[in-house]
C-alpha cells in the first residue's frame, strides 16, 4: 500500500502511468495478489473451522467482510486523490481517485452480493430493509451515480473537479455503512467483530481458524489485491488519455 501512495503524488508518471515496459514492482505485487487471493479461498473453504449452527454458508462470511473492508481501503484512498486534484490540479490525482472508486465499487458489489447469498439460507430471504442492508444498497448506488456524473460532464476540468467534490462527500455512505449496526439497536445483521445487536440472527463466534482465516483475509482484500488493480487501472487510464490526446491532435491535422 505504501508504494502505490508514495508513486501516486511523486512519480506517478515514471512508476506508474508509463504506457512502455510494464514496472517489475507491478508484477511482483499482482502476482502476490493471485496467490495470496488463492490463498485466502483455500483457508476459508478447508482450514478454517465449519460453524456449528451455520454450517458451511458462514464461509462465505470471510469474503464478505474483507470485501467491504478493502472497500473502505480504496475508496477512502479516492477522498485522498480529490481532495489533492482540487489542491494542486494535477491530472493523476483524478486518476488516482477515479481508479480507488472503481476498484471500490467492484468490492462493494462482491461485499453486496455475498451478503446476499448468505441471508438466503439464514435469513431465508435474499433481501430485507435492514438497516446495513439498505446503507449498504445506497452506498453503492451512490457511487454508482459518480459514474453517471463522470459521463455527463463533457469539459474535462469541470468534470474533474465536480467527481473530486462528489467522491469525497459520498465516503459519508461507506463511513454510516460501517458503524450502523454499531448505532441501530434494531439492525438484524451480525458483527463479526465485536458483539452483535440483540436481535443480530445468524452471529456466530471466532474459533483460532476462523480468527487466523479472517485476518489473513482481511490483509489480502484490503492491501494485495485492491493496490494491485488500482495499479492497472490507473495504467489503463493514463494509456487512455494518450490515445485521446493522439486522437486530437490527429483531428486539428
Amino acid at each position: 500500500m505504501g508504494v502505490l501512495t508514495q508513486a501516486a503524488p511523486g512519480k506517478m508518471k515514471e512508476k506508474i502511468g508509463s504506457t512502455g515496459g510494464r514496472p517489475v514492482l507491478l508484477t511482483v505485487i499482482s502476482i502476490i495478489a493471485v496467490v495470496s487471493f488463492v490463498a485466502a479461498m483455500a483457508m476459508s473453504l478447508f482450514y478454517a473451522g465449519t460453524d456449528v449452527t451455520q454450517g458451511h454458508v458462514q464461509r462465505i462470511f470471510y469474503t464478505h467482510v474483507s470485501s467491504f473492508a478493502g472497500a473502505f481501503v480504496v475508496l477512502g484512498a479516492a477522498v485522498i486523490g480529490g481532495g489533492m486534484y482540487l489542491w494542486k490540479r494535477d491530472v493523476k490525482w483524478d486518476t488516482f481517485a477515479l481508479a480507488g472508486i472503481e476498484v471500490g465499487f467492484v468490492l462493494s458489489l462482491v461485499n453486496l452480493f455475498t451478503g446476499m447469498v448468505w441471508a438466503r439460507p439464514i435469513w431465508n430471504t435474499w433481501w430485507t430493509w435492514d438497516p446495513r442492508l439498505t446503507s449498504a444498497a445506497i452506498m453503492v448506488l451512490t457511487y454508482a451515480a459518480y459514474f453517471m456524473l463522470r459521463a455527463g460532464i463533457e469539459n474535462p476540468d469541470t468534470r474533474r473537479r465536480i467527481a473530486s467534490v462528489y467522491g469525497m462527500l459520498a465516503f459519508s455512505t461507506v463511513v454510516v455503512t460501517f458503524i450502523i449496526i454499531r448505532i441501530r439497536p434494531d439492525t438484524i445483521h451480525p458483527a463479526v467483530i465485536g458483539a452483535s445487536p440483540q436481535n443480530a440472527e445468524g452471529g456466530f463466534e471466532l474459533t483460532s481458524s476462523m480468527l487466523a482465516t479472517l485476518s489473513f483475509a482481511m490483509v489480502v482484500w484490503s492491501v494485495f489485491v485492491p493496490w494491485a488493480l488500482m495499479w492497472w487501472r490507473i495504467r489503463l487510464e493514463n494509456v487512455s488519455e494518450r490515445v485521446n490526446a493522439l486522437r486530437a491532435k490527429a483531428l486539428e491535422d
